[in-house]
């Protein structure tokens, strides 16, 4: 699909929509309780299509109705026969699912479209290979069999927290106590901390008892509730940027006390000097000179291709450090933003692990041009974003990857005045 996106004045109100982050953990929670749960604030993402996929081949009942969703799980019974399962393009998908299909003792092949399987699961596989069970990743799937046992669990947390959340799901379910011991770097916490506040929401115990070590008690069993999804502070981060560099947006449905690592955006935002405050309707923001800065994105690592796009409109020079992991995204986003800034005269830099932006101070001006979304959704909405600000139409092209995390985003753009127009589907 072909997006044109023209420079336009935004103002009004954006509602953010549910964390994606958060909706994964809670229907995998409700997929494994023993008895009904209904969830409200879950998506139509395809990444939220693929989960509940997932739990229906692990045996829980999901099924969608007006405004929530109901889920009939099945009670944590560890799968006996082989399955397979298509996680489409989530990462989150594959890395949360892969112990608990490992629970029992059937065979599992993964599937999935696009760079999901090169995206890292060396994790995964020294864990496997350590307790010789079967793991073998190749360019078309990932196959797995169990069971997993009780016991401890060391693994590097500087790759991704998606595998200690995996572990984190799957172990309260074996019959004895274990251990996750993290070796540093320890990045993206918060993630981990909106597993464990899941987990509590679901009758499940599991806590931290040094800052590199948790504590999994065994034996437990997920307890049915209802619960709602709150706003995502990584999709509102669009909207978030757009509206400090125009001001006249009121973002809504953000909580202030979330445990979101990306609620980050606000602080990050006011260190380059923009203007926003809380009134009853949500988040108000007014536009305000903005000026660079260097940006540790290894807690927040979502936050770096709009962070790129706030560094392109800002004044001087934007440093995003600890970003290595961008290049094992649904796209190397750190080679994405620079090809595609450099389309439109934007002088960029980079090291392995480090994105330099060198800024405008203001609207950029360049030509009309198009550009390519890299089939990669956080890539095509922060293109969409910086020809909102710009001086000149931007043609996206692979515009259809938002449908993977946030398929209304077009349609809340224009919402707020953005000029989108769908040239070719």
């Amino acid at each position: 699909m072909i997006v044109k996106v023209s420079p336009a004045a935004c103002a009004g109100r954006v509602a953010a929509p549910p964390s994606k982050s958060i909706a994964h953990r809670a229907l995998i929670c409700a997929g494994l309780a023993a008895g009904e749960s209904r969830l409200t604030g879950i998506g139509t993402s395809e990444d939220m299509s693929a989960t509940i996929g997932a739990l229906r081949a692990l045996g829980a009942e999901v099924e969608r109705r007006d405004g929530f969703c109901l889920v009939r799980g099945c009670g944590g019974r560890p799968p006996m026969q082989d399955a397979q399962v298509d996680c489409r393009e989530s990462g989150s998908t594959l890395r949360f699912m892969i112990p608990l299909f490992a629970l029992g003792s059937g065979r599992t092949r993964f599937v999935g479209h696009g760079r999901l399987m090169q995206r890292p699961q060396s994790v995964y596989a020294s864990l496997f290979a350590q307790r010789g069970l079967p793991f073998a990743l190749g360019e078309d799937g990932l196959s797995v069999q169990g069971p997993l046992t009780p016991g401890e669990y060391a693994l590097d947390g500087g790759v991704s927290s998606q595998f200690i959340t995996g572990l984190l799901l799957a172990l309260p379910l074996l019959a004895g106590d274990s251990r996750i011991v993290i070796r540093p770097p320890f990045q993206s916490r918060g993630y981990v901390d909106l597993t464990l506040q899941a987990l509590a929401a679901f009758g499940v115990r599991a806590a931290f008892d040094t800052e590199l070590s948790l504590l999994i008690p065994g034996g437990q069993t997920y307890r049915p509730c209802d619960y709602s999804v709150e706003g995502d502070y990584s999709q509102a981060a669009f909207f978030a940027v757009l509206a400090a560099l125009s001001g006249n947006v009121t973002l809504t449905g953000l909580r202030r006390d979330s445990l979101q690592g990306d609620q980050a955006i606000l602080s990050i935002l006011r260190d380059f000097g923009a203007q926003f405050c809380e009134t009853p309707e949500g988040l108000r923001f007014s536009a305000a000179p903005l000026a660079g800065r260097t940006v540790d994105v290894g807690d927040c690592p979502d936050l770096a291709p709009i962070l790129t796009v706030l560094g392109a409109c800002a004044s001087g020079e934007t440093r995003l450090v600890n970003a290595a992991r961008l290049r094992d995204k649904e796209s190397d986003r750190i080679a994405a933003m620079e090809e595609e800034l450099g389309k439109l005269g934007i002088k960029t830099s980079s090291t392995q692990d480090t994105l330099t932006v060198k800024g405008c101070g203001g609207a950029p001006r360049f030509a009309p041009a198009t550009v390519d979304g890299h089939n990669d959704h956080r890539i095509v909405m922060s293109l969409a974003v910086l020809a909102t600000l710009g001086s000149a139409p931007l043609r996206i092209t692979g515009a259809e990857a938002v449908r993977k995390s946030y398929p209304d985003f077009f349609d809340d753009l224009a919402r707020i005045g953005g000029a989108t127009e769908v040239e070719h589907e």
